[in-house]
């Protein structure tokens, strides 16, 4: 969807401040909200396309106003809600709602370590589909303007670009997020000339590469 979160070549943002040597939580809240997230994800009642969708919905405001963690938790919060797994006013209060249902956790213990280890984002399916493009063809990205969740980034819609390489096929965002099917299909690694982005003020010999799915690109 269009809004605040595709950053991707706006001015006046300022300046990224880089931390040297910085920490992996920069409080100890953070770090529970990120235990709180795969501990809550272990019931399995949205995928992580559907959380990404759930972050974009944050108001313009409050999202530039957040810190990382707070998105975070915004983002927990309102899928519980959404879910049944909680009520906002419980959520408040931080206590049960009277007569509400009791559940055992979905996540235990014995699962902690193995869910920590073995934690993968990113969402490959072994299945066999041909290919829509081939490495060094030359390709466009699709000017969509989708309503929901898009890995396709505003800066890039309608330019021209090389396929570099085929990463395999991998679920696709768009139809994921909304719980319309995983819609398997091949990603690409696909080269952006600086100037073909930015006009001819973007330095010459810059590039970009983007992860794009077979449904956001047509041959050039």
């Amino acid at each position: 969807m269009n809004g605040v979160h595709d950053m991707g070549g706006m001015h006046g943002m300022g300046p990224i401040q880089y931390e040297k040597n910085e920490p992996v939580f920069h409080a100890r809240w953070e770090g529970r909200v990120l235990a709180l997230t795969r501990a809550i994800g272990a019931w399995r009642k949205w995928n992580i396309d559907a959380g990404r969708y759930q972050i974009e919905q944050i108001p313009a405001a409050d999202y530039l106003r957040m810190s990382y963690y707070e998105k975070w938790f915004t983002r927990l919060v309102e899928l519980m809600v959404k879910h049944g797994l909680v009520t906002h006013a419980e959520v408040e209060s931080g206590k049960r709602a009277k007569g509400s249902p009791k559940a055992t956790p979905a996540l235990t213990p014995a699962m902690v370590a193995p869910l920590v280890s073995n934690w993968k984002s990113a969402t490959g399916r072994d299945v066999r589909l041909a290919p829509s493009f081939k490495v060094g063809q030359r390709v466009r990205a699709r000017n969509i303007n989708p309503p929901g969740h898009t890995r396709l980034p505003r800066y890039a819609r309608g330019k021209l670009g090389t396929i570099d390489r085929d990463h395999g096929v991998y679920v696709f965002p768009d139809t994921n997020a909304q719980f319309l099917g995983e819609k398997p299909q091949h990603v690409y690694s696909v080269l952006f000339a600086a100037r073909e982005l930015w006009g001819a003020e973007a330095a010459p010999r810059d590039s970009v590469y983007l992860d794009l799915w077979d449904d956001y690109l047509e041959p050039a």
